[in-house]
């Protein structure tokens, strides 16, 4: 059986030398988990932001172009500025210094 910690709010009451500790509805926020009375803006006097559609059902499952796009630049790698492990830092070095023959 597992026991769960109830999550309340962190936010520090400094007149009362305590940390608030109510339990409902609370969320998480950057600083921490807040209560509706501390969330940030609350704490600035302005309205809450309604709650947003949140992320896309697909967001973690669709591909990066950056990470399909990956090309590794012979003379990058041969000139330092890409790191490689040292069997590709050699092979593209010695791609770069062949000479081709001219007809």
């Amino acid at each position: 059986m597992t026991s769960r910690v109830p999550v309340v709010c962190g936010h520090w009451i400094g007149g009362e030398r305590r940390y608030c500790h109510a339990a409902d509805q609370v969320r998480h926020f950057l600083p921490g988990h807040r209560c509706p009375a501390h969330t940030p803006n609350a704490l600035k006097g302005l309205p809450e932001i309604p709650p947003g559609p949140g992320m896309p059902a697909a967001a973690w499952s669709t591909p990066s172009p950056l990470n399909d796009s990956r090309v590794f630049d012979a003379r990058a790698v041969a000139s330092g500025k890409r790191r490689s492990n040292q069997q590709t830092y050699r092979a593209a070095q010695a791609a770069v210094n062949r000479k081709e023959p001219t007809p």
